[in-house]
């Protein structure tokens, strides 16, 4: 069945790539909110992958098992575009001479603001990895891929997404230890528990 949607999808099947967006689109939004921690960008992110996936369409292999890792590697790639581009506009900006602030009147920010504080508790543990070390993270303990898929995902030997994952795992305990006092006394709240497990979210 899969080795046939690879086909379709390689022809240029529309009917065939619509199959594959509402099969995926949602583990490949969990993926990159899992990378970015926020909602708007991993939408921008799902958007981008299924529209770099039909570009790179004809470069899919004949033969294979599940769609997910490959769609999982283009979300990553395009995840580090958007950092990249992001850097590169904050420098730009950091150039120009100061001016007025101009206030943000984003509705979705008011809308989600009971979810800033686990957000927060989320970034404080994440912030302590590397890139690579939290997209091995995503890929092995959120998205359940094995080291094998993982290492195909990122284009790296399995030796090192082991190595990458135990050394994110050993910061994450590490981080929730040393948050552990301030939770009890209140002034951090779930940054430990969040920062231990992954994100329950279902069979994706």
């Amino acid at each position: 069945m899969t080795t046939k949607l690879r086909a379709r999808i390689r022809d240029g099947d529309d009917d065939a790539f619509a199959e594959l967006f509402d099969q995926y689109a949602r583990s490949v939004y969990n993926h990159a909110f899992r990378l970015t921690g926020d909602w708007s960008t991993a939408e921008d992110v799902v958007s981008l992958t299924f529209f770099e996936a039909w570009r790179l369409r004809g470069r899919l292999d004949a033969e294979g098992g599940s769609l997910r890792p490959w769609l999982l590697g283009i979300a990553t790639n395009t995840v580090r575009n958007i950092r990249r581009a992001a850097r590169r506009h904050a420098a730009a900006m950091s150039r120009l001479p100061p001016g007025g602030v101009l206030q943000d009147f984003s509705d979705e920010v008011v809308g989600r603001i009971d979810d800033a504080e686990l957000l927060d508790a989320v970034r404080l543990a994440l912030d302590t990895l590397r890139r690579t070390e939290r997209e091995v993270l995503a890929l092995c303990v959120w998205s359940g891929c094995d080291y094998a898929t993982a290492a195909r995902t990122l284009g790296i030997p399995v030796g090192t997404v082991r190595s990458r994952l135990s050394r994110a795992r050993r910061k994450l305990a590490a981080a929730a230890e040393k948050r552990e006092p301030l939770r009890r006394s209140g002034q951090v709240r779930g940054a430990h528990t969040y920062a231990s497990r992954p994100i329950q979210e279902g069979n994706e």
